[in-house]
């Protein structure tokens, strides 16, 4: 029995560094892909005054109407793949990991 629990113990602390390992690299992974997304819309500015000659103002506020657009749209078309109906199987495990996650 003392083997089970040890191996089942190593196991354990190889997923935890694993799973503690993989979130570190999303969150640096999303942090470069914000700042490429900044730096991108501060690019697209730049051009919109230089290039096409649009006041500070105009370029800014375009670039922003585009982005409430493309939000817009991300938002209403998760929403529709968000809406049920579920099966019992997936309501069952998203609850149990709810519950998992906030301790009840």
């Amino acid at each position: 029995m003392d083997l089970h629990v040890r191996i089942a113990l190593q196991e354990v602390d190889h997923e935890k560094r694993r799973l503690i390992s993989g979130g570190l690299l999303l969150g640096g992974g999303l942090t470069f892909l914000m700042m490429a997304t900044v730096l991108g819309q501060l690019a697209l500015v730049l051009w919109l005054h230089m290039g096409l000659g649009w006041g500070w103002i105009k370029a800014v506020l375009a670039v922003v109407a585009g982005d409430l657009v493309l939000a817009g749209l991300f938002l209403r078309i998760g929403g529709q793949l968000m809406k049920g109906p579920y099966l019992p199987q997936t309501t069952a495990g998203l609850s149990k990991t709810t519950r998992a996650l906030l301790g009840r």
